[in-house]
């Protein structure tokens, strides 16, 4: 039978079935393109001592899954481990308690346990507060501010798009190719 009515039919499920086989095969969009992440967005904390490190420059990078803050901290120990990032409805400055506006749908503060000053003067100090490094043209980021460095630790904010997974994690100092330990965040682009 080849009637009209039975072609339709025919069309129909030949639809359907390619749907169904569409749905089925269908991965997230993070995994299809290798971007998934199960980091999480809550309070990232290591506070194992206090550190002698100073905090020297702030830089961000852009990759294909997610922005990158990384934050040089220097001084007589190898190794740096003390920090803070959580998600905050406002950051606010070291000592005065000041707001910092931040763009973005989101805000991350950044306390590294590290003071951006040492015995002979500041080891960091940015041009702009308010644009500690461009991230114009990012995914994710949409500002890094300076909120200060007080009583021996460094404030930032990270004005992000969204409330989006982060991770958090610190790389030793390298003597030999004269590598500072630094403190890495990772803001996905997507859940």
């Amino acid at each position: 039978m080849n009637s009209p009515r039975s072609r339709s039919v025919a069309l129909v499920l030949a639809v359907l079935t390619a749907v169904a086989a569409v749905l089925i095969g269908a991965t997230p969009a993070g995994a299809a393109d290798g971007c998934s992440v199960s980091w999480g967005s809550l309070p990232k904390v290591h506070d194992t001592h206090a550190d002698t490190e100073t905090l020297n420059g702030v830089r961000a990078g852009r990759h294909a899954c997610f922005d990158r803050l990384v934050i040089d901290v220097g001084g007589q120990d190898a190794t740096f481990g003390s920090y803070d990032v959580r998600y905050v409805r406002t950051v606010v400055t070291e000592g005065s308690g000041a707001v910092v506006p931040l763009r973005g749908g989101a805000a991350l503060q950044v306390v590294v346990k590290a003071p951006a000053y040492g015995e002979h003067g500041p080891t960091f100090q940015p041009r702009d507060p308010r644009e500690v490094v461009a991230v114009g043209g990012f995914t994710t980021f949409r500002q890094v501010a300076w909120a200060g460095s007080f009583e021996g630790q460094t404030t930032l904010g990270l004005g992000v798009r969204a409330r989006l997974p982060f991770r958090v994690f610190t790389l030793a100092g390298t003597p030999d190719t004269d590598h500072t330990p630094r403190l890495v965040i990772d803001v996905a682009h997507r859940w």
